[in-house]
């Protein structure tokens, strides 16, 4: 009996040992969930804990009756606005209540949007979808492809090691976001923000997948958790989109709203404004934007883990496997580099020639952003990998998985900012706010634009916002008989705001297209941030005007 004692103890350990191995959840496969990942997943499809469910059951419950009922009650109310106006608000608030509690996915919201406007006859239906052929789409499309082969050939891993590999920079998660933060703002001082995220975003979630694997290899997180609900995740892919926007600040170029206020302040008050006099006044406003920036979004998103220990060690040994390039990742850089180089090249035209002269306007015409990324994009189908066997870079079955309902979602919010110029819903907003609320100091006036500019960008692109605010706002600065400088400029740089909804800039699109941002959480990293931002556009623009010698 003795003897057969630890036979039966081996039996049963063993045992114990079989059933821990068969309950033991599967591991995460990271790159697979970041790669092949549905951006607009029913509750279904994602991994929540009971008290998030029942949340984002009631959320999206409730949007389905106060949609419809928010579009029939404002429809009815009396009020003194033209029938096609108060049609389109109605549809508008109708839309953006959709938007919120995602009772439907986010891309179909805009297209009910879209029909509801059609019907009620706002405007005819080809008027309706003409916005969906703008070019900020094609650029969508070009660099969504290009971001597609990056993170196929493995091309955005490399670069994501490489970055992770610079002095001090791999130690902390809050270095790795500030880092990147800071790069993203810079590039995107001359190149369009939307071209610096699509750009961008490949390194940014090869980074991600790095830091998630040594996570779950150090064990901070389950074997089988799900990489699309990581904080940190969301932290970083927002700093991307957000920082492109405060980056774009920096220029006259870096973003179109720039260029629209800047002509119509010109136009009105006859006051210049130099390349070098506008980066003067705008450096120091966004230096406090980013310092602002980092800390919302570390706050609000906080990353799983802060101290990357070992991080150093296991980029190395992770750059050795890597090897040498291979055929697919030399093609994707340079249809990559091409690309880079004619979205850059209009912007250093400008620096040398002016955003004036025939030279740039000429050059960026022809180098529109849309048409160089898909012309870019189609060089990874004529380079080949295989001439033999006639495989190209990349194939059509590959590309075809990128992220159309995102590109869906934005011709959307372009057809709602169009209408809402053409039929004069945002200057009759605009105008009525202004008499309700009696301005007539430089500074509420000031304070008024930024707010207006923001609200304004929440539901239509940047470029809208400020083609349709600062118009406003100029007769209105004249009329309060304050000089008309001050506020124009905040309205400009307030329209390239908007941090909350995903049609609210080309950068937040893409941002949410990631995957790695629920809707939830970019309102409340959004609004946050435009609160922050426009107190620092309010109290210190006024003083970098008068600092450079403006007004």
């Amino acid at each position: 009996m003795t003897s057969d004692q630890p036979d039966q103890t081996d039996r049963s350990q063993q045992k114990r040992s079989e059933t821990t191995e068969t309950t033991a959840p599967p591991r995460t496969d990271v790159d697979k969930a970041l790669l092949g990942h549905s951006t607009y997943r029913s509750l279904g499809e994602q991994r929540l804990t009971p008290a998030e469910e029942r949340f984002e059951k009631a959320r999206q419950t409730t949007g389905l009756w106060l949609a419809p009922l928010v579009t029939v009650v404002f429809l009815f109310l009396p009020l003194d606005m033209p029938v096609q106006e108060q049609q389109l608000a109605a549809v508008l608030l109708g839309v953006i209540v959709l938007w919120v509690t995602e009772p439907v996915p986010i891309p179909v919201g805009g297209l009910i949007g879209v029909g509801a406007i059609v019907v009620l006859d706002v405007v005819p239906a080809d008027e309706a979808l003409a916005p969906f052929g703008s070019s900020t789409l094609f650029t969508f499309i070009g660099a969504f492809i290009l971001a597609q082969s990056m993170l196929q050939s493995g091309l955005a891993r490399r670069f994501a090691f490489r970055i992770l590999s610079l002095p001090g920079v791999g130690r902390s998660t809050t270095r790795v976001i500030v880092a990147f933060g800071v790069i993203t703002c810079l590039l995107s001082a001359v190149v369009s923000n939307t071209a610096t995220v699509a750009m961008l975003l490949p390194t940014a979630l090869g980074m991600l997948s790095v830091m998630a694997k040594l996570m779950q290899d150090r064990g901070v997180v389950a074997a089988d958790f799900d990489p699309l609900r990581l904080r940190l995740g969301a932290a970083l892919i927002l700093m991307l989109a957000y920082g492109a926007s405060v980056g774009g600040l920096l220029t006259p170029i870096g973003s179109p709203p720039n260029l629209i206020g800047r002509e119509h302040i010109e136009e009105q008050t006859g006051e210049k404004i130099s390349f070098l006099d506008w980066t003067a006044m705008a450096l120091p406003i966004c230096a406090l934007m980013f310092v602002a920036l980092a800390a919302i979004l570390l706050l609000v998103n906080r990353p799983e883990i802060r101290k990357l220990e070992g991080v150093e060690a296991y980029v190395h040994g992770q750059r050795a496997e890597l090897g040498r390039m291979s055929r697919a990742e030399k093609n994707t850089l340079l249809a990559f580099g091409i690309t880079v180089t004619l979205w850059v090249t209009p912007g250093i035209v400008a620096l040398f020639a002016g955003t004036d002269s025939s030279v740039y306007e000429t050059v960026s015409n022809r180098l529109d952003e849309g048409i160089v990324a898909v012309l870019g994009a189609a060089l990874l189908f004529v380079l080949p990998v295989d001439w033999r066997r006639r495989q190209a870079t990349l194939n059509w079955s590959d590309a075809a998985r990128i992220d159309w309902g995102t590109i869906v979602l934005f011709g959307t919010g372009i057809v709602f900012g169009s209408l809402l110029a053409s039929t004069g819903l945002a200057e009759t907003i605009g105008e009525s706010a202004s008499d309700w609320l009696g301005l007539t100091d430089a500074l509420a006036i000031t304070a008024f634009a930024a707010v207006l500019a923001i609200l304004v960008s929440e539901t239509t692109s940047n470029t809208a916002s400020a083609s349709v605010v600062v118009p406003i706002i100029l007769p209105i600065a004249m009329a309060a008989g304050v000089d008309p400088f001050q506020a124009a400029l905040a309205a400009t740089f307030a329209a390239s705001f908007g941090f909350m909804l995903p049609v609210s800039t080309p950068q937040n699109a893409i941002a949410y297209g990631s995957g790695l941002v629920s809707i939830t959480r970019m309102i409340r990293s959004g609004i946050t941030f435009d609160i922050v931002g426009a107190i620092l556009i309010i109290l210190f623009l006024p003083v970098m005007i008068d600092v450079v010698g403006f007004g």
